[in-house]
């Protein structure tokens, strides 16, 4: 049997875990009360409120080894298979603690995929996993096709602020400068593991309409894969970039994903974004 794990930054919920036959380890939001487990101790409206009150930004942390060497002992004793897909190697030590755990373990057959991405991207990859296994094929192959089509996932997203993503450190000064002025949108993209802006456009019209332009220089969405659209907080930028693009992609089958308190803490309220698997440029 193979055992899928990935961590709540997928943002697939405890429910959709069932659902899918995989486990979804929680990273932590702590706050000045206390500590939360992502997408089990705050709802994400309980989570964005407590966030916009706040008078300080909420740290998150890692998952630590000893959250995945129980269930790496256990596919031991059972002999079983185990592909873990973690959020970006380059945004957390989730997936250096996953390495960890596996060489305390001493268990060959436990494959650990670094995903490159995080939320929608990170989502997309785990629900190909799950597709593959239900289709028979070895934790090997499957690994092997991750690894591969990690690289076609693109993320964008236009949020409200550069500000979260400064505070918590996941964004240079330099480029956080580019969303202080008065009505630009700031859109980031995760690339090669790493958020960063990719442009910034005038008002959300510009900014949708600059975000399309960004998917197709990737030569377009491949729509026969996964894509995923997501929020943070409400979702009215959502709402209106799915009318916006209505005319301009085809997002008919997407999945539709609230984005959850770990990367809310480091985006902010009023996010809209979309991941995909590129078509290629010829």
């Amino acid at each position: 049997m193979i055992k899928i794990i990935t961590d709540s930054t997928s943002d697939i919920s405890q429910e959709q875990a069932k659902e899918l036959g995989i486990t979804v380890l929680p990273l932590k939001v702590i706050f000045k009360d206390g500590e939360y487990e992502d997408g089990i101790d705050l709802q994400n409206d309980e989570f964005y409120n407590k966030l916009v009150n706040s008078d300080s930004l909420p740290s998150t942390s890692q998952l630590i080894p000893e959250q995945f060497i129980p269930l790496f002992e256990e596919a031991k004793n059972n002999q079983d298979s185990v592909v873990v897909i973690t959020l970006s190697s380059y945004l957390s030590g989730t997936y250096q603690s996953a390495v960890i755990a596996k060489d305390m373990c001493e268990y060959d057959n436990i494959h650990i995929v670094d995903s490159l991405s995080v939320t929608l991207g990170l989502q997309i990859l785990v629900r190909e996993g799950v597709d593959l296994q239900k289709k028979g094929y070895s934790a090997e192959e499957i690994v092997k096709i991750l690894e591969t089509n990690k690289r076609k996932i693109h993320v964008f997203a236009l949020v409200e602020t550069l500000e979260y993503l400064k505070k918590g450190g996941r964004l240079s000064g330099v480029s956080a400068l580019a969303g202080t002025i008065l009505n630009i949108k700031p859109i980031v993209e995760v690339k090669n593991g790493k958020v960063d802006v990719a442009g910034k456009a005038r008002g959300l019209t510009g900014a949708f309409s600059k975000m399309i332009k960004f998917i197709e220089q990737y030569g377009g969405m491949d729509t026969s894969k996964y894509y995923c659209l997501g929020y943070t907080g409400k979702k009215e930028n959502l709402n209106a970039f799915l009318e916006y693009a209505k005319d301009k992609l085809d997002l008919k089958d997407g999945l539709i994903s609230p984005i959850g308190s770990v990367v809310g803490t480091h985006a902010g309220p009023g996010v809209c974004g979309i991941a995909f698997y590129d078509i290629g440029v010829s």
